[in-house]
């Protein structure tokens, strides 16, 4: 099926616009969250450290640019590579901090408060963030492989573009042969 490779481009706006939003939640939440008592150590705003940039900040970036490619890209292939990057930072979010007790290198921090907000914290940082992440960007990358019909059809109407119709010969001879054979057959 030459020409599929097009995609309407509202295929992936639910989803992308998703991905972008939790995208820049991952990665403004280290800074802003102690504003509002929801956050790891070190717990004051706007407060820098290697492991916020490994840990939230990248894969926050990355996850905009997987949202912003599913958002506005009308190629199946961009789109798709989008919901990629978009599905690798939300596993790498749900990841990565399990991860960090194995390498000795930059670590996150702490969670504060008592253990319902250290929950909620973890959820909103991290686990669930990133388990967001990856269904919608899994969901983008479904409705990008499926082809629909109507774009099948106009796929199929841009490779070969139909026939001028006859006014001559109202019924084409195959029509004709398979009208007999069917009346043959009874």
């Amino acid at each position: 099926m030459a020409g599929t490779m097009r995609a309407p481009r509202s295929r992936g706006a639910v989803s992308g616009t998703l991905l972008v939003m939790l995208g820049v939640w991952g990665a403004v939440v280290p800074f802003v969250g102690p504003y509002f008592d929801y956050a790891y150590t070190p717990d004051n705003p706007w407060n820098y450290t290697s492991g916020r940039l490994l840990l939230e900040i990248l894969p926050g970036v990355v996850a905009v640019l997987g949202g912003l490619l599913v958002l506005a890209s009308a190629n199946r292939a961009v789109a798709a590579f989008g919901g990629w990057l978009a599905a690798l930072s939300g596993a790498w979010f749900v990841l990565g901090v399990p991860l960090t007790t194995i390498w000795e290198g930059p670590t996150v921090g702490e969670p504060i408060g008592d253990t319902t907000q250290q929950v909620l914290e973890y959820v909103g940082f991290f686990g669930g963030l990133g388990v967001a992440m990856v269904f919608l960007a899994a969901f983008a990358l479904g409705r990008f492989a499926v082809v629909g019909i109507r774009e099948a059809e106009r796929a199929e109407q841009m490779v070969t573009p139909e026939e001028p119709a006859s006014t001559s010969h109202p019924a084409t001879p195959d029509r004709d042969q398979e009208t007999a054979e069917l009346h043959h057959s009874r």
